[in-house]
């Protein structure tokens, strides 16, 4: 069949884009489809719903991290391995890096990718409203993308006159947009969150023990109450081969990036991955290995020494106050982090990364634990989000892998802070409205609380290789 994309986008956060997604994924790989996903924004954990639950490739598209014309580049590659891509939308359909921005929203990404847009309507506690609140959605923008509606949270007997009513009153003010389907008021639609948005899917498996087979539920009742065929119908095609002569150029690009410098052997980068550290952009492993790094992945959790060989250590973001007890307990891998960065090893710390290097963490029930000690410095909660959004870093002097005036672009979401964050970099937020000094550089370690998109400055990871593999 012809290649088909179609993103799931909705008013604002909670409103069941994420079971929505999944499920609609579900339904069609039942019916034989090869399915792949995305998600819109710096969002970690929605993606890992997209693979390891459903079992479909994903990965984020962000328009702050990347140009439009390499992103659409790229997403035009990837739905070509798949019959359907479903991108998942972020936060309310035009909510931007900015207050007053669309810039970077789910909209933003819809317009840049030229997507048509399912829209996710939850129905609970209204009628007639339901026709406002849509009618500001498509006329705030005139070319808004919403070709489809799919209702949630509404009774099958309420949704047949749901269903006309939106209908009718929409064509009588110029939408011929179709009611494809709804979600009911069902547990298999329900997905537990806290702090950080949803919680991740290991822990759900851990808590419940049959989210798999919730998810494959939600896609049989979602085929019984969503008009398949019609999501397709509105799905773009995708299949025209137009870009080929730019992604050759941007993978050509890439590649003079990735192997300048590059050692004969590629030196091992042990990845800390487990339930405390999980936070990693596919793309950012990518540039890794195009950079001529080699990853390999451990556990500080579990594991008592660094892979074989390694050279680098990258510790990236998770929830190391939910562990903050076993990864104390684990000293013989501590003191094996903490020799090593001493000694000299490369090393990317970010967020929960960051956190596990310093001397203390404060878990969520208020004990504080011995950590790596390399940094000086204790994280504590907030109890409230400390620092949330797009920013880009800056480094006042020279340092290792960042030059005076480079610049890589990021993002910060957590709700726990540190004594010591550091003042080797300064973050700006895109519309210039703050800025704040992090950043610990010292030696060959460069560690923060920003989340950072290696591809907007390839550079710094060459030179991380480089160290590396001296």
């Amino acid at each position: 069949m012809e290649k088909k994309a179609i993103m799931i986008a909705a008013g604002h956060s909670g409103s069941g884009k994420t079971i929505a997604s999944c499920a609609l994924m579900a339904a069609m790989k039942e019916r034989g489809l090869t399915v792949a996903a995305a998600k819109c924004g710096p969002d970690y954990i929605d993606p890992m719903f997209h693979r390891e639950v459903v079992g479909v490739a994903s990965e984020n598209l962000d328009l702050f991290f990347q140009e439009e014309a390499a992103l659409r580049g790229r997403f035009e590659q990837r739905c070509k391995e798949a019959d359907l891509t479903v991108v998942e939308g972020v936060m309310g359909y035009y909510d931007g890096m900015s207050l007053s921005s669309w810039k970077g929203s789910s909209y933003d990404v819809a317009r840049g990718l030229d997507l048509p847009v399912l829209f996710v309507m939850p129905c609970r506690g209204m009628a007639l409203s339901a026709v406002a609140s849509l009618i500001g959605y498509l006329e705030f923008q005139k070319g808004s993308r919403i070709k489809g509606i799919l209702l949630n949270r509404i009774s099958a007997g309420l949704y047949p006159r749901m269903k006309e009513l939106l209908e009718q009153e929409l064509k009588a003010r110029g939408y011929e947009i179709s009611v494809v389907g709804y979600l009911p008021d069902d547990p298999v639609f329900s997905l537990e969150s806290r702090h950080l948005g949803l919680k991740t899917p290991e822990e759900l498996e851990q808590k419940q023990g049959r989210l798999k087979e919730q998810l494959k539920a939600a896609g049989e009742l979602l085929a019984e109450t969503v008009d398949l065929e019609k999501v397709l119908e509105l799905a773009k095609g995708m299949e025209n081969g137009e870009n080929k002569e730019r992604e050759g150029k941007r993978e050509k690009k890439e590649e003079r990036a990735g192997t300048a410098g590059i050692a004969r052997v590629r030196p091992v980068i042990a990845v800390a991955k487990d339930p405390a550290f999980q936070f990693y952009y596919p793309e950012n492993l990518e540039v890794i290995e195009q950079c001529g790094g080699k990853p390999v992945e451990f556990s500080p959790l579990y594991d008592e020494t660094l892979p074989e060989g390694a050279k680098g250590l990258i510790l990236g973001g998770g929830y190391p106050e939910l562990y903050a007890e076993e990864l104390s307990a684990n000293t013989v891998m501590r003191l094996e982090i903490q020799k090593a960065i001493r000694e000299g090893m490369p090393c990317l710390a970010e967020c929960g990364g960051f956190l596990y290097l310093q001397e203390e963490l404060e878990d969520v029930n208020g004990k504080i634990y011995p950590m790596a000690g390399v940094i000086r410095g204790v994280g504590y909660p907030q109890r409230k989000l400390t620092r949330f959004g797009y920013l880009t870093l800056t480094v006042e002097e020279d340092t290792l892998y960042l030059k005076k005036g480079e610049q890589i672009r990021g993002h910060e979401f957590h709700y726990w802070e540190t004594t010591d964050n550091g003042d080797a970099a300064i973050a700006t937020k895109p519309d210039q409205s703050r800025s704040w000094a992090c950043v610990h550089a010292e030696n060959r370690l460069f560690a923060g609380f920003p989340h950072l998109a290696y591809s907007s400055c390839p550079e710094m990871i060459r030179r991380f290789i480089e160290e590396a593999g001296k």
